[in-house]
């Protein structure tokens, strides 16, 4: 059996998105060294996420990216943003949920939808 660990993300500053992913996810930061952060649910489980710093900048579109999920979409933005998120597109699928794709605070894409839009 294979289990999905971690989700890693490339950084330049792994404490300052680790704390990032922890207030959006409502983790905690449970491994906070020079070779990365760790944040993962208090109750446990997986996956976690790891925030692994890296000298080259970000460049480009992610290959792979975290999709969330709101009830209140338009809260949930405006909650990402104020913890450092940036929007950068919003779209609205005939069919389908409301999303946008948001940049975290050193540009990373990731998705959050409205409930009940898959």
């Amino acid at each position: 059996m294979t289990v999905l660990r971690y989700v890693t993300i490339d950084c330049s500053d792994s404490k300052r998105l680790a704390a990032f992913w922890a207030a959006v996810l409502g983790w905690a930061v449970v491994y906070d060294e020079a070779d990365g952060a760790l944040v993962a649910d208090s109750a446990g489980g997986y996956p976690q996420l790891y925030l692994q710093p890296v000298p080259e900048p970000k460049a480009g579109k992610n290959r792979a990216h975290v999709d969330l999920e709101a009830d209140d979409l338009e809260h949930e933005i405006e909650r990402l943003c104020a913890l450092g998120a940036t929007v950068i597109s919003r779209s609205s699928p005939p069919g389908g949920a409301e999303a946008a794709v948001m940049g975290d605070p050193e540009g990373n894409e990731f998705c959050v939808a409205e409930s009940g839009g898959r």
